[in-house]
């Protein structure tokens, strides 16, 4: 094992929740800040693709996380009249006690996190981050914005698309990018016929995502916008279902549309994606998750991309005995994998607002099925 003997994370995140988690056990003391006082989440859903499973299963959290949200089998592509396009089923590479995909709502997410890091024995404080971080003798001096300060072997910035660490470390690294379409999201009632997610390919795109035997979400892609829009709050819902009209001859999509009342509860996000180039670390300081890379949610590999940056790191800390060596490890394990999944969200996403009649839109959503299957 590498000489590390504590560890500050920076973010209480899905990567560094779970990056706390693959550290139980080792010896390390863990400390988790986390700006967010409440340390609680703010969304509908989450699709975990086996590929997430099975980094959830390295972690041994994938059969709860399975068994408090909804298994599934495959995708399910429709025309914009209802007349299907494709049946894509997915392979089990979790392993044959895990469904091949699986939704769950991101607040039972956070929660199995959560108790998870806690019972690992990490130390967690709310409402902070970091105001400066310096290297020097081996070790990172840290002051944090309570005016605390720590001193730690390594340091990984888990906090997000807009990356404090980020910023600090990696200077005048990449800024997300806003790709020109925003997504709309809403919890709504799953009738018992719906068991795989479902997408309708028409403009706008609308997909169903099932998380529990009562309860799936639905969400609308939408654009091209030049701006990021703003609406207002109390419209939301008004908004949301004037983006379903063109499917108002769909039953399902009907039913849908009726129990969007409520524009508190409509969840609003623009897609932003960013990739820091390689390497990911400088020194004893190290990127994970949307600090890292972020993409949009067209192939589902957001989260999935940062719980196997937890993964892969923890293993190389445990397994190394250099932390140069570790910490390189970790980036050429990670950059190739990641930055073909932000390309291909990427290119659906420029598909769908540009209509490109020439999309091969199945073609690349099976070869990200396909690269999201291989190992780690």
């Amino acid at each position: 094992m590498t000489a590390i003997k504590n560890l500050l994370i920076i973010g209480g995140g899905i990567a560094g929740l779970c990056t706390a988690i693959g550290l139980r056990g080792s010896g390390i003391r863990v400390d988790i800040v986390e700006l967010n006082p409440k340390w609680d989440v703010y969304g509908v859903g989450i699709i975990q693709l086996a590929n997430a499973l099975r980094a959830l299963a390295a972690l041994g959290l994938a059969e709860r996380a399975v068994a408090e949200g909804y298994p599934m089998d495959g995708l399910e592509m429709y025309a914009p009249n209802g007349h299907t396009i494709a049946k894509l089923p997915q392979p089990r590479i979790a392993g044959p006690n895990f469904p091949a995909q699986n939704g769950i709502t991101r607040p039972k997410l956070h929660s199995i996190l959560q108790d998870a890091a806690k019972a690992s024995g990490a130390h967690v404080r709310t409402g902070l981050t970091i105001k400066s971080i310096d290297e020097a003798d081996g070790h990172v001096n840290v002051v944090f914005t309570d005016g605390t300060t720590g001193q730690y072997d390594l340091v990984v910035g888990a906090d997000g698309l807009r990356s404090t660490v980020r910023s600090i470390v990696f200077g005048a690294s990449p800024q997300p990018k806003f790709e020109n379409q925003i997504v709309w999201r809403y919890n709504v009632k799953k009738p018992p016929e719906v068991k795989d997610i479902c997408m309708w390919m028409g403009d706008p795109k609308v997909g169903i995502v099932p998380m529990s035997p009562d309860l799936m979400y639905v969400f609308i892609t939408d654009g091209p916008y030049e701006t990021l829009p703003r609406f207002v709050e109390g419209e939301l819902a008004a908004q949301m279902r004037k983006r379903l009209t063109h499917y108002a001859h769909l039953p399902l999509i009907a039913g849908v549309c009726e129990q969007i009342t409520d524009s508190s509860k409509v969840v609003v996000r623009p897609f932003e994606t960013i990739l820091v180039p390689s390497p990911w670390y400088r020194g004893r300081v190290v990127l994970v998750g949307d600090s890292a890379h972020a993409m949009t949610a067209h192939i589902a590999q957001g989260a999935a991309m940062a719980i196997e940056d937890a993964v892969v790191l923890t293993e190389e800390i445990k397994n190394g005995d250099d932390l140069a060596s570790v910490l390189a490890n970790y980036d050429k394990r990670r950059f190739g994998r990641v930055s073909q999944l932000v390309e291909m969200s990427r290119q659906l996403c420029e598909w769908e607002r540009t209509h490109d009649p020439k999309a091969d839109v199945m073609g690349v959503t099976v070869a990200s099925f396909q690269l999201a299957a291989q190992p780690i």
